[in-house]
């Protein structure tokens, strides 16, 4: 879903301040009629209470600000909507990298991630599973501290959705050494969800705010064509 569409859809959206502010006006109407009605059938000798007359517009005066204000509201959310949108188009055609064990299927086949270790490692057990739980493969993983990339090949066969890998490093002495794993991927679309502003990369759906790194895509320099004489 791309800008314009965003935008079009938030201003397609009906207000629910407006709604209210078009049904104050209809029971204003019949408040009006009515005191207007009331006015010319009371009774000289025991007029209207001024005091409730009173009270009454004051109580319709106090909704009417509370929905003006409810309005204003609204006015930002969708402005602040819009400017999310307008701004999540920049990762567009960009690399992020993601705090997350979740990632796609690249068109070239594989599930790319990044991981790290605090420190180095005895053993790295490496386990992916698929979007129901299930372990679809399991190797062993790198041992060195510091950040390493993990390129797995999806089984032939496999059906295409969401992986999820699991990273158990191991000290000699059989305790577990702190990790964090990555999802990087090209942002290819910016989609709303819920009234959120996310972002499609690598195969899944994130908030901008998740993003850790961002990066320019090199691009390869265009072979020089051989010259004829």
């Amino acid at each position: 879903m791309d800008i314009g569409a965003i935008v079009g859809q938030q201003q397609a959206q009906e207000s629910a301040a407006g709604n209210s502010a078009a049904t104050l006006a209809k029971d204003f109407d019949n408040f009006l009629s009515l005191l207007t009605t009331q006015l010319q059938y009371q009774d000289p000798l025991s007029p209207m209470d001024s005091n409730q007359f009173t009270q009454q517009l004051v109580a319709f005066t106090g909704v009417e600000q509370a929905i003006a204000t409810n309005q204003n509201l609204e006015a930002i959310v969708n402005q602040n909507n819009a400017n999310k949108a307008s701004n999540a188009v920049n990762y567009l055609g960009r690399e992020v990298i993601v705090e997350t064990n979740k990632a796609g299927v690249a068109e070239d086949g594989t599930v790319n991630w990044e991981y790290t270790l605090d420190a180095s490692a005895s053993t790295n057990k490496i386990t992916i599973r698929d979007e129901n739980g299930f372990e679809v493969d399991s190797f062993n993983g790198e041992l060195k501290a510091g950040t390493h990339e993990l390129k797995w090949p999806v089984p032939q066969g496999s059906e295409p959705g969401i992986y999820r890998v699991e990273i158990e490093p191991l000290s000699g002495n059989e305790e577990a050494i702190s990790h964090s794993v990555y999802s990087k991927g090209v942002v290819t679309g910016v989609e709303k969800y819920n009234g959120d502003v996310l972002l499609a990369a690598n195969g899944i759906l994130t908030s901008p705010n998740n993003v850790l790194v961002v990066r320019e895509i090199k691009q390869e320099p265009a072979p020089a064509e051989a010259s004829t004489e």
